[in-house]
Formats: structure tokens, C-alpha cells, sequence
């Protein structure tokens, strides 16, 4: 994904309930020596959920189309994962770390042009959803 700043809106769902529009900011940043952060927040419009914020850091060497990043998570707390980038898809998956409950998540990007990506994630605790997202994601550039 390009680095600068992107929109997130879409719906999340959760176990037994209606989804809620979700919307978001995404700022991508990569230095040098391919290093790459990327820091997430979610608000929740008009609802009492509390608004979600990641924060990524990984490396991807050029030309490859394989990567691991870590992420400190409002809601899990400490994770690690590991991305695919495909020629139209990059798809995450990763883990919390030292969790009884067993809770993973992953993120499927595909890309509907160059400045838009429509996402699809979830979270699970063992075998079983406990939510999703839906979104699309729009580029709004790398200006302050």
C-alpha cells in the first residue's frame, strides 16, 4: 500500500448483534531500509463502543512478497503476524501473544485501483468469530 494517510468506512459485526458503521484513519509510512508502520485508528459513530486503535511495524525486503510485523492492539494487546502480498490481495493473519483465550485475526486488502482497497477482517477466540469489519479504504494522500 502506499505510504501516506487512508480513510476507512465500512460496518462491523459482532457475535448476536447488528452491524455498526465503523469509520477510520490509516497513516502508512516506510523508511529506507524497508521498514514499514502503519497506524490504525477505529471510531464507532453514535454507539458506545470504544474506538480501536493498532499500531504495525514489520519489514518487507524488496521483491518479496512475504512478511512479518508486530502489533500493539487496544483490544488484544500484543501481537505478531505474517502477510502475503499477491497481485491483487495482501492478505495478514496473526496472533495474540500469551492469550488463554486463543485469539487470532486476519485481514484480506483487495486492491480496486490505486488510491482504493476493499477490506475484509475478523477476529476469532479459538474456533469460533467473535467479529468482523467490512470496509473500503481510500487514499487521501501524503500531505500534513
Amino acid at each position: 500500500m502506499e505510504p501516506g494517510r487512508w480513510a476507512l468506512a465500512g460496518n462491523w459485526l459482532e457475535r448476536d448483534q447488528m452491524p455498526v458503521h465503523v469509520k477510520g484513519r490509516i497513516l502508512i509510512g516506510w523508511s529506507r531500509d524497508d521498514w514499514f508502520t502503519m497506524v490504525t485508528k477505529l471510531v464507532f459513530p453514535d454507539t458506545e463502543i470504544e474506538a480501536i486503535s493498532q499500531q504495525y511495524r514489520g519489514r518487507m525486503d524488496s521483491g518479496d512478497r512475504q512478511y512479518t510485523f508486530v502489533l500493539q492492539h487496544s483490544l488484544l494487546g500484543k501481537v505478531e503476524g505474517e502477510g502475503w502480498v499477491a497481485p491483487e490481495t495482501i492478505v495478514q493473519r496473526y496472533w495474540v501473544l500469551g492469550d488463554r483465550q486463543r485469539r487470532t485475526g486476519f485481514e484480506t486488502l483487495r486492491r480496486d485501483g490505486n488510491d482504493k482497497y476493499s477490506m475484509s477482517s475478523a477476529i476469532m477466540a479459538g474456533h469460533y468469530l467473535t467479529s468482523a469489519m467490512e470496509a473500503v479504504l481510500t487514499y487521501q494522500g501524503t500531505g500534513g
